[in-house]
């Protein structure tokens, strides 16, 4: 029974990169944030920062690799949208 739960994690990690490492991919190389909302963005980041701790509170490395990993992505995708976001509003006002 616990290879079967540990099968699923791991499957579900799978998933949950293969979702988010080519979103961040894509906005590294093209440093395009205008389709992401910020507060849907930031409600799914701050989801995968509480899975970590849960994951590491019921010692469930599935849930902490996955949610560790997407995490760091959130974190890139979020400095790159703040940048942008900041760039346009000087833009605008000049």
């Amino acid at each position: 029974m616990n290879t079967w739960i540990l099968i699923i994690g791991y499957t579900a990690s799978i998933c949950m990169i293969i979702g988010y490492l080519p979103q961040a991919i894509m906005t590294i190389r093209t440093k395009d944030t205008d389709g992401i909302a910020m507060p849907t963005f930031l409600a799914l980041g701050l989801g995968s920062v509480f899975f970590v701790v849960q994951g590491i509170l019921l010692n469930n490395m599935p849930l902490v690799i996955t949610n560790v990993i997407t995490t760091v992505c959130s974190a890139i995708i979020f400095i790159i949208k703040v940048h942008n976001d900041h760039k346009k509003k000087h833009q605008q006002l000049a």
